[in-house]
């Protein structure tokens, strides 16, 4: 089974540059979307309601902003799609689906983390995005308790200095403040664990976000900052994990992993 996660900067955007091809190439059974930044009426059809996929998206309350989505070619058998936070909820964050198949039930939590620079890029939004990630991480913990889980999306925050390649000029920048990154290792240390990083220890230049100025994507100074992380039940299943930076139907590009679930 392969299960990718993607942040799509606007879903209708990347529709243009080849969404729909995108879906059947990507061998993927799972994919996780996340900045669609549509309502659901407004998603195009091909990508609203693909043939043979199952589909969720989340609700938002702001147009335009954040949302996020999940494909699938079985059926999930339960689909949450809140926190129980309103201030959390009405930007379409979060998604978890549970899925049986012939080896059993499973997880597959879809999240689009915030970026806490806030407004005027000043990091005021650094609070809200570790209350997402403690509220994310309490939920998840008690979903390993029962089966494997996988926690895919955008995280928002390169976790060490080989995932970015200007570490130095952003130590104030969020997505590389020590507190973001201290989040992440709390995580681990609970015993969730960073797939790619787990099969590709020491490799560096991979990343998953360039910004779209100065030719960041060519030159590849770039974030990585979409992840899958795995429950320890379930990184027993991970037999690859992967980065697809030639997919460029957005700023960021695909990741994920093939598992046996």
């Amino acid at each position: 089974m392969r299960v990718v996660s993607w942040n799509v900067n606007g879903i209708r955007a990347c529709v243009k540059k080849g969404f729909a091809d995108f879906l059947p190439r990507s061998g993927a059974d799972i994919l996780g979307v996340q900045e669609v930044r549509a309502l659901p009426e407004e998603i195009p059809d091909e990508a609203r309601a693909p043939a043979g996929w199952h589909t969720t998206f989340s609700a938002v309350e702001r147009r335009g902003y954040s949302g996020i989505g999940l494909y699938s070619l079985r059926a999930p058998e339960r689909v949450e799609c809140t926190l129980g936070e309103a201030r959390f909820d009405v930007e379409g964050r979060y998604i978890a689906a549970r899925f049986r198949s012939e080896r059993g039930r499973f997880v597959v939590v879809n999240a689009y983390f915030p970026n806490g620079s806030g407004k005027n890029r000043d990091n005021s939004r650094v609070p809200y995005k570790l209350d997402f990630y403690r509220a994310v991480f309490e939920r998840v913990q008690r979903m390993r308790r029962r089966c494997p889980v996988l926690v895919i999306g955008d995280y928002n925050t390169a976790h060490r200095e080989i995932d970015i390649a200007r570490p130095k000029a952003n130590v104030g920048t969020s997505g590389f403040l020590p507190v973001e990154r201290a989040e992440i290792d709390r995580w681990l240390d609970a015993g969730w664990v960073d797939t790619f990083r787990a099969l590709h220890p020491d490799q560096p230049d991979h990343y998953s976000w360039w910004s779209q100025r100065g030719g960041a994507r060519a030159r590849n100074v770039g974030w990585r900052i979409d992840y899958v992380l795995a429950s320890p039940a379930a990184m027993k299943r991970v037999r690859d994990a992967f980065i697809w930076p030639h997919e460029t139907g957005s700023d960021h590009c695909p990741v994920g992993v093939n598992i046996d679930l």
